[in-house]
């Protein structure tokens, strides 16, 4: 069969991978892909974002299976278009990507179906923001409602940085429309967990949990990214949380979009807090999270494809997936200045020594094909990823990996995991 990846990121690039694995897969496409996505996959030059041209693409291919990647053209109905013009496509339909696509609709989602999550108001208006924040408890979250590549969450620890906040989300537009409402939360602490997650509008399969570090610097200092590295299994995630978050979170989740007739297909990420009252949600993701996805996706035993037309055909009941027993650490080489400004154009050298090295992994994040060489083109550049036995080996293999790329103004975290240590 054929298939069409939408997107161009280490989450299209782990996609690839592991959907180059089935054997019922002769062809992958990817729009529009990067220099590491090309190694695997054809890469046509079209944007996620360019609807019309996707839809004219995959039915002169003859694509049976396209898998969408990103959030932006989930929350802008692309699945909705492929499935009008008769097109076979993974993810969820524009109705039901809004829980990614708004966080006020999330939160409000969860406050009526009594899904726990922290205590919050949303705003429209600058002035009443300000006006709350003068009786709030601090410190406090704020979030821009809408799509913000994972960096339009601030957390303020003074009233003055609150009131900044809300200049900077609301007046000043730095993440753009997405600021033109906002969620005012409840500040809460405890581990930080993620969940990925299949979904067929009714059944629910989790994968393994994981991981992320979102802030830029070592020590969760700097500025929130998309994401500098992650690792999974974590051991924070007992069976027991997971039983709690089975019966009051995962499914409710998924009976509650089905209530409000926007049943979800797709890939649910659950981001969690394991708070002392117990978990909490912290957001919803309506694909895969990345870089999770880069630990989780390439242990799986199943055919990807074979969960993903479960997931299309209502049938993923029938399905029990599986996963190797041992652990994966991600390490994210950005470039310097990341994720506020940065160079572009460096030569990527070493991404030979991954070949044939089995439970290495070197996805491409923000690359593209320059004069047959491979040059960055992004922030966040490569996710190098190593498999262990146990999570200690991973992060000291991944971390031993990671000498055998190199480009200039390379930049990267050296505690992704150290929280492995504290376990």
């Amino acid at each position: 069969m054929k298939i069409l990846i939408v997107g161009s990121g280490g989450r299209e690039h782990t996609i690839a991978v592991c959907a180059a694995k089935s054997p019922r897969v002769d062809k992958i496409y990817c729009a529009p892909g990067n220099a590491g996505i090309g190694q695997i996959a054809e890469c046509v030059p079209i944007g996620a974002m360019e609807f019309d041209k996707l839809v004219a693409f995959a039915k002169e291919k003859a694509i049976d299976l396209t898998i969408v990647g990103m959030e932006d053209p989930l929350v802008g109905g692309l699945v909705d278009e492929m499935e009008a013009a008769g097109l076979r496509v993974f993810g969820p339909r524009k109705n039901a990507a809004i829980l990614e696509g708004s966080k006020a609709f999330s939160k409000d989602l969860m406050k009526k179906y009594q899904i726990p999550t922290a205590a919050y108001e949303s705003f429209d208006d600058p002035e009443k923001a300000l006006a709350y924040l003068e009786g709030a408890k601090l410190p406090v979250v704020l979030k821009a409602d809408g799509l913000a590549l994972g960096k339009g969450v601030l957390i303020c620890e003074t009233l003055e940085e609150a009131r900044e906040g809300v200049r900077t989300i609301m007046e000043d537009k730095k993440f753009g429309t997405a600021g033109d409402r906002m969620v005012v939360e409840e500040f809460m602490t405890g581990r930080e967990v993620s969940v990925l997650s299949f979904v067929d509008g009714k059944t629910i399969r989790t994968m393994p949990s994981a991981q992320d570090h979102k802030r830029a610097l070592d020590g969760d200092q700097g500025l929130n990214t998309g994401g500098m590295g992650s690792f999974s299994p974590t051991p924070f995630y007992t069976e027991e949380v997971d039983a709690f978050c089975k019966e009051h979170i995962f499914q409710a989740t998924v009976d509650a979009m089905a209530a409000e007739g926007r049943p979800f297909t797709g890939v649910i990420f659950f981001g969690l807090m394991l708070t002392e009252e117990g978990p909490r949600v912290l957001e919803y993701n309506a694909r895969f999270g990345d870089p999770e996805v880069q630990t989780v996706l390439p242990r799986m035993k199943n055919d990807l494809i074979d969960v993903v037309e479960a997931c299309i055909e209502g049938r993923l009941d029938q399905v029990e997936l599986s996963f190797e027993e041992n652990a994966a650490v991600c390490v994210i080489l950005a470039s310097e200045g990341y994720p506020v400004s940065y160079e572009k154009g460096f030569v990527i050298e070493g991404l030979e020594n991954f070949e044939k090295k089995d439970g290495y992994y070197c996805f491409h994040a923000g690359t593209r094909l320059e004069n047959d060489k491979i040059v960055t083109n992004g922030g966040r550049v490569l996710g190098v990823t190593a498999k262990g036995a146990t999570l200690k080996e991973a992060r000291a293999n991944a971390y031993a990996a990671t000498e055998w790329v190199r480009f200039d103004n390379q930049y990267m975290r050296h505690d992704i995991g150290k929280a492995i240590d504290e376990a």
